[in-house]
């Protein structure tokens, strides 16, 4: 007889423990044993759950839904085109940030008009390149930038869909890095610049002036600093509406944080309560663009025990994955819930520091004490890294490129393959030399 238990909260809180079950003992998602894809194509892989994926976007959309909002997955916290098939396939829009994922959107089957281009630094090739495409919308994030757009449009002979992202100056109380809505902060217009800009934006015949935009951070845990940017959006609404312009759209951003054995996640029913107190009823079409709350919760990271080495505070539990795979700890602080694969092998009496292969002391996942005893072979996960892990990965040491795998109806396939030197070596065949 099989038997089925979620992960132990004590590593893992709702709704990661809903996908990632153990059977028998061994952590599974969907009925299949991520032990077997670890045999088939060896460590350190991603693995996602497609049917968390689908769970989380239906969560949320039903969530919002009262108050007319649309959810746009925010594309740079999971770019695979098979990850982002999933959520086309449901009728979620996409929020990009480069024309690189402008191509990965579409090629997922994406409509262009649920597609929105946010992102400070657009190119003149990019916005072009949105235009012919027909995205939904262009988020400005300065009035230089606003040229560029004006230019391309004229040069086309396209009016551009544009709203004007806000810098509220608001702190978004999460970590420095990833804190976006402040004003010193490199993101947005200032709140008090945006009237006189929209206003002659309006009077200008290439461009289409739908809206305003803004992001605050991500990450966001307590759901104050929504509740701020938001309201002070809706004066900003109002104070527009009042000068006789036009303004259709309210683009909420994304940041809705997850939670883990520490920290609850934010409440659903609340967020999307904050959003109709805020700016419902206004006559404006809503959107958010969550990231890690739709992907975190639905991925892990696989990775094998090499080496187990004495330290003075802690054992050191040498891992094949390394930061190059998971840049999230060395970036940011972050610390990942982590699981042995089979269940845990008794008790020890130390902690382990989880640390990877690579030749810099950041290489270093943190410090867990509830592992059980660790051999060398041994595989763990890594959990909530559906977001911002492969996404980030790079090839630092000349190390593989990570592959993703995508877990659905009881059966597994790689949607991204593991890229090795040789790879990485025909990228960098000789070419012919060319006289300056």
């Amino acid at each position: 007889m099989t038997k089925t238990s979620p992960v132990p909260s004590a590593a893992c809180t709702d709704p990661a423990g809903e996908w990632f079950q153990r059977q028998n003992g061994t952590l599974c998602a969907d009925g299949v044993p991520l032990s077997r894809i670890a045999g088939a194509m060896g460590t350190p892989f991603y693995a996602y759950s497609a049917a968390a994926l689908q769970a989380n976007y239906a969560a949320l959309t039903q969530a919002v839904a009262p108050y007319g909002v649309k959810v746009c997955l925010a594309v740079k916290a999971n770019s695979n085109t098979h990850v982002l098939a999933e959520f086309a396939r449901l009728g979620c829009g996409m929020d990009i940030v480069s024309g690189g994922e402008m191509t990965r959107a579409l090629a997922a089957g994406t409509p262009p008009e649920r597609i929105i281009f946010s992102g400070v630094g657009k190119t003149e090739a990019e916005i072009r390149a949105a235009l012919e495409a027909g995205l939904h919308q262009i988020n400005v994030e300065s009035p230089a930038e606003l040229e560029v757009v004006a230019k391309a449009a004229r040069d086309l002979g396209v009016r551009a869909p544009v709203a004007l992202r806000v810098n509220p100056d608001v702190d978004a109380r999460t970590h420095a890095k990833i804190t976006t809505g402040r004003k010193d902060s490199k993101f947005g217009i200032a709140a008090s610049e945006v009237p006189e800009l929209y206003a002659a934006a309006s009077a200008r015949p290439e461009l289409r002036m739908v809206g305003l935009a803004l992001h605050i951070g991500s990450q966001i845990l307590d759901l104050t600093p929504f509740r701020e940017a938001w309201a002070a959006m809706a004066i900003l609404v109002r104070d527009l509406r009042a000068a006789g312009l036009s303004v259709t759209r309210l683009d909420l951003g994304g940041g809705l944080g997850v939670g883990d054995a520490h920290h609850p996640g934010p409440d659903l029913a609340e967020y999307a309560r904050i959003i109709g107190e805020t700016v419902g009823g206004m006559d404006l079409d809503l959107n958010v663009e969550p990231g890690r709350w739709l992907c975190a919760q639905a991925g892990v990271l696989v990775t094998q025990v090499l080496y187990i080495k004495p330290g003075e505070a802690a054992d050191f539990a040498v891992v094949d994955a390394a930061m190059n795979d998971l840049m999230r700890p060395a970036l940011y602080e972050a610390v990942h819930p982590v699981v042995p694969l089979h269940e845990r092998r008794g008790a020890h009496e130390r902690p382990y520091r989880l640390v990877g292969p690579i030749c810099e002391s950041s290489d270093d996942f943190g410090k867990y004490p509830q592992l059980g005893t660790l051999l060398p072979g041994d595989h763990l996960a890594f959990l909530q890294a559906g977001a911002y892990g492969a996404a980030m990965s790079s090839t630092y040491n000349s190390r593989d490129l990570v592959p993703e795998v995508l877990i659905d109806a009881g059966q597994f396939r790689v949607i991204r393959r593991r890229a090795d030197v040789q790879d990485a070596l025909r990228l960098e065949a000789a070419t012919e030399w060319q006289k300056a």
